[in-house]
């Protein structure tokens, strides 16, 4: 039996990388999912595709998480096609290099825009459906290793990921006796598109490998299995934690 037959996901951010990875591991495990993307193309197209490969449902939902009017959109566009809302993944970021020193205004606002301001605007709308349906729900918020522990160089990065897992925290206590669990994940170096730049470079490569104990980078789907387990109904009495996935990166 698949564990999330019936159960209805929204993954944000999931036309590629981590939210694909995502929204496959719950399509696997029998969850109808809406694939999003700010902008529609094909790897949106292929991911949904993929999906109804797995004999799971699956449909695109274009919206911009930093706009109210889209988050809305898409929360009223999903419980329209699938009838509930009893998954929302808040994957949709955004990598903006630079020190304080080096960051422009306009670099820092749009990775707070994006990376917190966005889980915020989904994170409202997504509880204000859980609470009408009132049979409670599962908020994945996805947040990052460097938002527990600097990295150099990312100052606004590290800055909105802790936003995002802190964020989880208080989000539980607000929604626990309406049933609704909040989670944080927080990856360590994964193989997706964001990370390219670094694997490129076989010195960064070379150091971020030696500082993953269990030897390998990770993949898409470590993240989804993670994503897996919050979403269960055996995971119920899990709220305001933060996962870390990282190979052992934060146990050094």
């Amino acid at each position: 039996m698949k564990r999330l037959e019936g159960k209805v996901a929204v993954v944000t951010g999931s036309n590629r990388g981590i939210g694909k990875g995502i929204a496959i591991a719950l399509a696997k495990e029998g969850c109808r999912v809406v694939v999003n993307s700010y902008r529609e193309d094909e790897e949106a197209k292929n991911t949904v595709e993929e999906i109804k490969k797995l004999g799971a449902e699956a449909i695109f939902i274009k919206a911009n998480v930093t706009r109210e009017i889209d988050v809305r959109d898409l929360i009223e566009k999903a419980v329209k096609k699938f009838g509930k809302l009893d998954i929302f993944v808040n994957n949709a970021g955004i990598l903006v290099s630079g020190t304080v020193t080096t960051l422009t205004e306009k670099d820092w606002d749009r990775q707070m825009e994006v990376n917190l301001k966005g889980v915020f605007l989904c994170s409202k709308y997504a509880v204000q459906q859980m609470l009408k349906q009132d049979k409670g729900g599962r908020i994945i918020n996805i947040g990052s290793i460097a938002g527990l522990v600097g990295f150099p160089g990312i100052s606004a990065y590290c800055a909105s990921k802790g936003g995002v897992t802190e964020l989880a925290r208080e989000m539980a206590l607000d929604y626990a006796k309406h049933g609704i669990t909040v989670n944080a994940i927080d990856p360590g170096v994964i193989v997706t598109d964001m990370t390219k730049g670094m694997m490129d470079d076989a010195a960064t490569k070379k150091m971020l490998l030696e500082n993953t104990p269990v030897g390998r980078f990770g993949q898409p789907e470590d993240i989804g299995n993670a994503a897996v387990f919050l979403a269960l109904d055996e995971s119920s009495f899990v709220t305001g934690h933060n996962l870390v996935v990282d190979g052992g990166w934060t146990a050094r």
